[in-house]
């Protein structure tokens, strides 16, 4: 699976904690969410991250690192535009802003939690990631 990574996980040595077998694709930026800092970033509405894409099978160790268990982190799917060897999605993980003290707002209905409001702003964004050439 390839992951479009965008914090500490763009450090080669933090990975390498984290995962035995990985590679960096090579850098990419992702479109239509922006970088928040808080007690670990995340990312929120608009504008776009710098990052690196990353490629393991090793999902399951990713979730536990991000806490997605814990509603800590939430990993979606979207688009990425990159050449025909590559997969046609790329994994994201999104924190809950409130969770991690970042200064952050998802819109929709107070009602809605965390999750609901990030699908919802997927579905009707064009939220993307591209592989830098």
């Amino acid at each position: 699976m390839d992951v479009f990574v965008y914090g500490t996980l763009t450090e080669p040595e933090r990975v390498a904690e984290v995962l035995g077998s990985y590679v960096y694709v090579g850098p990419a930026t992702l479109f239509g969410l922006h970088l928040v800092e808080g007690r670990y970033p995340t990312l929120a509405p608009g504008g776009e991250t710098a990052g690196r894409l990353l490629r393991t099978e090793e999902v399951g160790a990713l979730d536990e690192y991000e806490r997605v268990g814990e509603g800590l982190y939430r990993r979606v799917s979207v688009p990425l535009d990159a050449p025909d060897d590559h997969p046609d999605e790329a994994a994201v993980y999104v924190g809950d802003p409130d969770r991690l003290d970042a200064d952050a707002a998802w819109p929709g209905d107070s009602e809605l939690g965390f999750a609901e409001r990030v699908d919802r702003y997927l579905d009707r964004e064009d939220v993307r990631v591209r592989l830098t050439p």
